[in-house]
């Protein structure tokens, strides 16, 4: 995301948490060291500066050790979190399995430790960039319970519907709490992706963000770019081919995961046993 939308979307989604009674604890890795929580020159510090890295779980000891500073994937914020013993967890869209990945074994970690790590992820589905389909047979295989919120498809980010039926459904916060309570009082380790559709008015129909992500991939095909920079690349052109249409859906897609989140993480903590 932009400069400066994205330390205005970051602040505005605290300030949302913060209105629904939870509490904000926005997770990086500034100087080396890994900072759950940030002040507003923490933010501005993430936003601008030249040389942050995209760091994952495998990046944390590289980027720490160096004293470096870090925005941290799916997959690092939740490990982090639950360090913190942080056990809600809201971001954009889940990383998954690439396009093409029978070929190139694209696969992010994001869904690896989702399947190892005890923290309920809100998301907006998975980045619609993604094979949706070989994404959810991931997140079976990896154990990882499925919930779609008030609705029985599975989103794509953008777009309120993928075409995947949902796995699971729920209809409240309060029945996704008394889900992670029965996960990991069973001792089943891993998190939940919680996917929860953007609100009907901000949605870009998928049809029409087809055509764009195909031209965005195309784009990034003819430049040779793969691996770790490939969502960093498509997102910000998919926001150059939409003229600002996706930017502006990716902001309020976050802002309602932000609302959701903090009332999952209420319904959660008023078990008196957690």
């Amino acid at each position: 995301m932009p400069y400066p939308q994205n330390v205005a979307m970051a602040t505005e989604v605290e300030d949302i948490i913060r209105a629904h009674g939870a509490v904000p604890a926005t997770i990086a890795v500034l100087g080396g060291r890994a900072r759950i929580g940030l002040t507003p020159d923490d933010l501005e510090l993430l936003a601008t500066a030249p040389d942050v890295a995209k760091a994952s779980v495998r990046d944390l000891p590289y980027v720490m050790a160096r004293g470096a500073h870090g925005a941290t994937t799916v997959a690092a914020t939740m490990r982090l979190a639950a360090l913190a013993g942080i056990r809600v967890f809201v971001t954009g869209g889940l990383g998954g399995v690439h396009r093409g990945a029978p070929q190139s074994f694209d696969i992010s970690a994001d869904l690896v430790e989702l399947a190892q790590t005890d923290v309920a992820v809100v998301s907006a589905g998975v980045k619609s960039i993604l094979d949706i389909g070989l994404t959810l047979e991931h997140l079976e295989t990896g154990g990882v319970p499925v919930i779609a919120y008030g609705t029985d498809e599975f989103p794509a980010f953008f777009s309120r519907s993928s075409g995947f039926a949902a796995p699971m459904r729920a209809d409240s916060a309060e029945e996704i709490a008394a889900m992670m309570r029965v996960k990991w009082d069973l001792g089943i380790a891993g998190g939940l992706n919680i996917a929860n559709p953007i609100p009907e008015a901000d949605e870009i129909p998928v049809a029409e963000m087809d055509v764009v992500i195909d031209q965005a991939l195309a784009d990034m095909r003819a430049l040779g770019i793969t691996g770790k920079e490939t969502t960093p690349y498509l997102l910000g052109r998919i926001v150059e081919i939409s003229g600002g249409a996706s930017l502006k859906a990716n902001i309020a897609l976050v802002e309602n995961n932000a609302r959701l989140g903090a009332a999952i993480a209420i319904a959660y903590a008023a078990d008196p046993a957690r």
